[in-house]
């Protein structure tokens, strides 16, 4: 299980070198265990590293950092 702090750190060391991404991209370049992400944690982590999630014209949502 991983502590929130390393959730955040992985998610955002993923996006700033790979840039917007899916949750399943991340997912896997970060080799995450969760299956979907802990929605607490993700909108803690809006306020700490200005994460985004954004749908593209497809309707896929892509995460990022601000």
């Amino acid at each position: 299980m991983l502590t929130y702090e390393d959730f955040r750190d992985k998610i955002r060391n993923t996006l700033r070198k790979a840039g917007p991404l899916t949750w399943t991209e991340i997912r896997t370049t970060a080799k995450l265990p969760q299956a979907f992400p802990n929605n607490k944690w993700v909108h803690r982590m809006e306020g700490d590293i200005g994460l985004k999630r954004n749908k593209d014209t497809h309707g896929i949502i892509k995460w990022s950092v601000g």
